[in-house]
This record gives C-alpha cells, sequence and structure tokens, in this order.
C-alpha cells in the first residue's frame, strides 16, 4: 500500500532503505515462514515511513532486544537506519509475527532540487526587467 504522492528520495536514504527493506523481507520468508507480509509506504511532507508486518512465526522478545548471536540481520537494520537518520522499531513476539517501521524525517529522506531556487532566482529577474 502507498499513501501520499511518491516523491523522489535521497539517493543514499534510498539505497539504505533497500537494504533495509531487503533484510526484512529476507528474515520474513527465511525465519518467520509468513504466509502474508504487507508492505506500506508512506510519503508524508514530515516523514517517510516503510512499514512491513507479516503473520510468520514472530521474533521473541529477547531475540528483538540482543540479536541473535552470530547473526547481524536486526542489528545491521538498526545501524543502517540510525545512520541516515531514522528510527527503526520493531514489535513481535513468538507466534504473533513481526512488523517494522522505519521513519525518516522529511528534510533528510527527501531528494531537493538546486535547480528550482536557481530556476525561480532567474524568473524573478526576468520579470523585473521585462
Amino acid at each position: 500500500m502507498v499513501e501520499g504522492a511518491a516523491r523522489e528520495l535521497n539517493p543514499i536514504i534510498r539505497d539504505e532503505l533497500y537494504l533495509i527493506t531487503r533484510e526484512a523481507l529476507r528474515n520474513a520468508f527465511s525465519h518467520a515462514r509468513a504466509q502474508h507480509i504487507e508492505a506500506e509506504i508512506t510519503y508524508a511532507e514530515r516523514a517517510f515511513r516503510l512499514r512491513i508486518r507479516d503473520d510468520g512465526e514472530g521474533i521473541p522478545t529477547q531475540i528483538l532486544e540482543e540479536g541473535l548471536p552470530g547473526h547481524y540481520g536486526l542489528s545491521g537494520m538498526r545501524e543502517r537506519a540510525k545512520q541516515v537518520g531514522g528510527k527503526l522499531d520493531f514489535w513481535g513476539r513468538a507466534g504473533a509475527g513481526t512488523e517494522i517501521e522505519l521513519s525518516i524525517p522529511g528534510s533528510i529522506a527527501y531528494r531537493t532540487s538546486v535547480a528550482r531556487p536557481l530556476f525561480s532566482l532567474f524568473s524573478l529577474f526576468r520579470r523585473k526587467a521585462g
């Protein structure tokens, strides 16, 4: 599901978002053995949000908090989110599925165009000259 008008993401954010999403989906398919997976993307003015839910086996609370020894999937996802100024939350419990939500402030997530302000300035000069 996609909410809001799609906006171009900052390339660095887009790449990290892809890697976090890939890991979340891989976990849902491989570890949780989920039958249904929902992905929700929200393009809000103040924030970009990604939510992924599954109906799989869920993640025990201890693993959510500490990770699985020798595995870096959850900790890697948290680290990637933090590096791009985002917040990553996990919910789940054994037997009840898992939900992750990544939220990144819009001022960081969305690509801004340098050409647009320059073009606006040019238009202003053109109007004054004419």
